[in-house]
């Protein structure tokens, strides 16, 4: 079914009734709950945002698939893709790790000692694995966007390291939602049922939406970060 992507004009309420996992997106773009009224270009004026990359946000993480044509692609400054990611970095490690943590332990807890024991296990890997794997990107990968913006080094920055291939993230970013995929296969199949039910149910719509998150946080990366870095490199700003 075609869709229609957000446009500025359009109520920022009514962006949030149409998805409301974009609850969980607004504090990474600094936005606050208590836009009455005002359209999404209005909201972007207030918080000095910029509102074509805001509504590039929004259009990611609402329509399935959703990417910019190559005009969009084009026109849209694409400079605060950096400091959205890793705003988004800290919100996975801050706040969605351990409050997936805290109800797993719970749930641990009740589970017995051999389903405690994996639980805590494969969660306790699987933390380590996003810290890593965030540490990557943020020293190997984010400081190139800075680089190929650094007009008064275009000579120099051009010889500097390789941008990694997006085959590469993609493959490390598979292994992330592999992961909770797994974690979830484990608690709907053989967690017990005389668990805490509400803690597990909190704890299975917590995986999933973290597994939904960093579907959209890993194809802003593959499909926008790379190419625009890309872009910058062979036709800078004047």
């Amino acid at each position: 079914m075609k869709y229609q992507p957000f446009t500025s004009h359009i109520k920022m309420a009514d962006v949030i009734a149409a998805n409301h996992s974009l609850l969980l997106v607004l504090p990474r773009l600094g936005i606050r709950l208590g836009f009455g009224e005002q359209s999404v270009k209005e909201v972007c004026d207030r918080y000095q945002l910029d509102v074509d990359f805001v509504l590039l946000i929004f259009n990611v993480y609402t329509f399935d698939n959703y990417l910019p044509d190559s005009s969009t692609f084009a026109a849209t400054n694409l400079q605060p893709l950096v400091p959205y990611l890793q705003s988004s970095h800290q919100y996975y490690l801050n706040e969605r790790l351990p409050h997936i943590k805290r109800h797993l332990l719970n749930v641990a807890a009740s589970a017995g000692d051999r389903y405690g024991a994996i639980l805590r296990q494969f969660f306790a890997d699987y933390e380590k694995e996003v810290e890593d794997h965030f540490s990557f990107e943020e020293q190997h990968i984010f400081p190139l966007l800075k680089a190929a913006g650094d007009t008064d080094n275009l000579p120099q920055r051009r010889g500097r390291q390789a941008i990694p291939q997006s085959s590469h993230l993609a493959h490390n970013h598979s292994d992330l939602v592999d992961r909770l995929t797994d974690l979830t296969s484990i608690m709907l199949k053989y967690v017990p049922g005389d668990c805490l039910t509400e803690e597990l149910n909190e704890l299975v719509f917590g995986v999933m939406q973290l597994s939904s998150d960093l579907e959209k946080h890993a194809l802003l990366e593959e499909k926008l970060l790379i190419p625009y870095i890309r872009q910058m490199l062979q036709h800078p700003m004047p």
